[in-house]
């Protein structure tokens, strides 16, 4: 992680449906937060010294850690725990968590085990937009459990969640109807290129997992906020003037 910036972490969590393009869990962040506010946003957040301590008890990545219980704290959906708890064990976790139990706590007292196995590192992102409030952000993909899986909404968590796909958020942030950040209008650009978790998966085994810091170039009069060509991603520029970063 950047030693400047906050340590992060984040889920893209897929649900399949059949003839239809993968949905994404998508939470849209309070108004009243200091960084992108009312954006539709990836279920996650800092990662704290509780995970970082479990990270070391338990052999696992802290940022796995973090992922795994913000999904839970903002949405109640139980990804990458075992055995896969029912819906109301679910949203008696995400009560635990969000009253600050300590995850430990939380897993003990219901029998469960993390599966971090289950999160593939996706992307991870650094940029510089902010001078104040800087997040060095690791992004994992995860398959949602079976089943439906309705995410409940916690007051102060998140303004609210539900399952759409890529395109259609995409296609809802150009309506003017949802506002995303650069990081997540790239990434739903990238996974919109697949019609599977499977491809999801590869794509994300394919490419390195190397910091993405955008930068400004400059051509033909007008300023291109930039990011890597060699990182799966299909949009490698936007304009900058207009352009909302959180």
């Amino acid at each position: 992680m950047s030693d400047d910036a906050i340590p992060a972490a984040t889920l893209i969590v897929v649900r399949e449906r059949p003839g239809g393009a993968p949905e994404l869990l998508m939470v849209e962040r309070a108004g009243g937060m200091a960084f992108a506010a009312g954006a539709l946003v990836f279920p996650g957040g800092r990662i704290d010294e509780a995970d970082r301590r479990l990270a070391e008890d338990l052999g696992i990545e802290a940022a796995a850690i973090a992922a795994i219980r913000e999904t839970m704290e903002e949405t109640a959906v139980p990804v990458a725990l075992s055995p896969i708890p029912d819906a109301m064990i679910s949203q008696e976790i995400q009560d635990a968590l969000v009253a600050d139990v300590p995850l430990i706590d939380v897993l003990r007292d219901h029998r469960l085990e993390l599966d971090a196995a289950a999160l593939i590192p996706f992307a991870r992102w650094v940029p510089k937009f902010h001078a104040v409030r800087r997040f060095d952000t690791l992004f994992f993909v995860a398959r949602c459990p079976a089943g439906e899986w309705a995410p409940r909404v916690i007051e102060g968590e998140c303004a609210g969640a539900a399952w759409s796909s890529a395109a259609e958020v995409l296609d809802r942030d150009a309506r003017g109807e949802a506002w995303l950040i650069f990081p997540t209008r790239r990434n739903l650009e990238r996974l919109a290129q697949h019609s599977s978790f499977d491809e999801i998966q590869a794509d994300a085994r394919a490419h390195p997992i190397e910091p993405v810091t955008p930068w400004v170039e400059e051509r033909e009069g007008e300023r291109f906020i930039t990011i890597p060509d060699h990182l799966g991603y299909p949009v490698t520029q936007e304009r900058l003037d207009g352009l909302w970063r959180g």
